[in-house]
């Protein structure tokens, strides 16, 4: 598999010398090398061109090169013949170079000690490859006679071999470059998408198929359900949200990998302040080149103001109907009452003018009456109620100083004797500034949150009036350790009529009065609950500019 070139003479065909075998030729080998080794910029493609060189224009019968280096590992190419690669031992070539110091610049003529297997070949010479003074590799030459293998031969190889390994040299210290600036920019590459998956205002991570945590950006790590992102990769998902029912969620994760479809899941929160959070959590299944589900991504969004929105929209709708349900019918409503509650007062009068004598029945009769007139009463202050939302309320809007407001309402609360065991607490932020508003309706709110807060402390417990600002708004907090509301009652707590308090305790007006008064003002009300632990209503109010 020899490829030399031949010339003729006559009809004689006899081989031409090569460079190993005439070194007058060694020159322009050297210099055709040097010119072929000036535009390579791989190892291996060096050890390539100086084994191919050897064997089809040097007069080797083979030709092994091979150099072994610490980011690349062993390079090795070997011929004997063009594209015809020769079998190479190298494993005798590792043992042979970590011999202190190997072995070099000898010939071998034991084939059992051959480092090119199967070759034609007779001796091999090995011309060391040195590299920063230490021997990294060697060029291993075939010659086909013992003979062939001249002081002239091995000065030609070992020529082409220093040739090698400063080529050899300059492209492993070049592909060192490109390995490092490849490195860095994946490692740049890194850090810039990772931050701007943390930059993102969604919580986010990334699971494999076996369950294991990949990504876990920096929104995932804050807020009271937050995990540091160092103690969660590489971690099975289900040990680190142990708390979420793991039949739930790996239904979830199942699904996705199963159906390859984005699921989007509303989920709902309540922290240690009772305050309830509303999330949008989706699972985004994520294939590979493949087109195989190789990992689920899941994002969760917070969309509790989006929700709160709806619910207000949903609040203003019901109190306007109310508004004009109100409108239409109380004025009927009210005189009817009022005759049903004169006729039970008359009466009344008259049972106790002794007209119906004194006989057993006088006593039911007085009875029924009382009835007849509480009752009339109660309907009475339902149909007041109604009229709060078919009028408009506008008042008489001035700068008002709601710290006073606060201090006056805390003190009608506690002469109202509503409540036994109730502690009431005063705490206002130093110059609160001022907000345009009707100090009645305000204290009107007030007192109605008061009163309902020492409702749910039937056993006790302390009412805390709290006002603090921001500079953009006011924030006021009434705050009770009752029982509490529950997550189920807490989306509906201000519609019109609903109440959790007994039949006959609570007409479900006032909170929808409240919220009224509040949203009229340009400002919100808002409530978090903890069953058990208390709940607290906030009052926010634009401040004067």
């Amino acid at each position: 598999m020899l490829s030399k070139d031949n010339a003729t003479h006559g009809t004689e065909t006899v081989p031409a010398v090569g460079p190993i075998h005439d070194p007058a030729s060694g020159m322009r080998f050297i210099s055709d090398l040097g010119r072929r080794l000036l535009v390579t910029v791989h190892p291996k493609k060096v050890a390539n061109r100086v084994a191919d060189a050897f064997v089809t224009s040097g007069g080797a019968v083979s030709c092994a090169v091979a150099v072994k280096l610490q980011h690349i590992g062993l390079v090795c190419s070997s011929f004997k013949g063009p594209e015809d690669e020769a079998e190479f031992d190298r494993d005798r070539f590792r043992r042979w170079l970590d011999l202190l110091p190997p072995q070099v610049g000898v010939t071998n003529d034991d084939p059992d000690s051959f480092f090119i297997e199967e070759g034609s070949h007779s001796a091999e010479y090995v011309a060391p490859i040195h590299i920063d003074g230490t021997v990294k590799g060697a060029v291993i030459v075939g010659f086909e006679h013992d003979d062939e293998c001249t002081k002239e031969a091995r000065q030609l190889v070992d020529a082409a071999t220093q040739m090698a390994a400063m080529s050899i040299n300059l492209t492993s210290h070049y592909e060192a470059t490109i390995d490092s600036s490849i490195t860095e920019a994946k490692e740049e590459h890194r850090k810039f998408t990772e931050a701007v998956l943390d930059t993102l205002p969604v919580s986010l991570y990334v699971i494999d198929r076996d369950y294991n945590i990949v990504m876990w950006n920096r929104h995932r790590e804050i807020g009271i359900q937050g995990m540091p992102r160092d103690e969660v990769i590489g971690r099975n998902v289900f040990e680190v949200l142990a708390k979420y029912p793991k039949g739930k969620l790996s239904g979830e994760f199942d699904r996705a990998f199963r159906t390859g479809k984005i699921e989007r899941i509303e989920q709902q929160t309540t922290d240690r302040e009772g305050i309830t959070r509303h999330w949008m959590v989706s699972k985004v299944p994520m294939r590979d080149e493949n087109g195989d589900i190789s990992h689920v991504i899941t994002v969760g969004e917070d969309i509790t103001m989006r929700v709160e929105a709806i619910h207000a929209v949903g609040r203003a709708e019901k109190l306007a109907a109310v508004g004009r349900l109100a409108a239409g019918v109380v004025h009927e409503i009210n005189n009817p009452l009022a005759t049903i509650s004169a006729c039970a007062e008359a009466l009344e009068s008259r049972v106790d003018e002794g007209v119906f004598g004194t006989s057993g029945d006088v006593e039911d009769l007085r009875e029924y009456l009382g009835l007849i007139h509480s009752e009339a009463f109660r309907c009475k202050s339902i149909t007041n109620g109604l009229l709060d939302f078919s009028r408009v309320r506008t008042g008489n809007r001035h700068e008002v100083d709601l710290a006073e407001v606060i201090r006056a309402s805390a003190n009608l609360v506690s002469h109202q004797k509503r409540g036994e065991n109730i502690d009431i607490e005063v705490d206002l932020e130093e110059d609160l500034p001022l907000v345009k508003a009707d100090e009645g309706q305000i204290q009107q709110a007030i007192i109605a949150l008061a009163t309902n807060a020492i409702d749910a402390m039937p056993e006790g417990g302390t009412l805390t009036f709290k006002a603090a600002s921001d500079g953009k708004r006011l924030q006021i907090e009434v705050r009770d350790t009752g029982i509490g509301i529950s997550t189920e009652d807490v989306s509906r707590i201000f519609e019109p009529f609903f109440t959790t308090k007994e039949v006959g305790k609570g007409t479900g007006l006032g909170l929808s009065v409240c919220y009224g008064i509040i949203t009229d003002h340009g400002g919100r009300l808002n409530v978090r609950s903890n069953p058990g632990k208390g709940t607290v209503f906030s009052i926010y109010l634009p401040v004067l500019k």
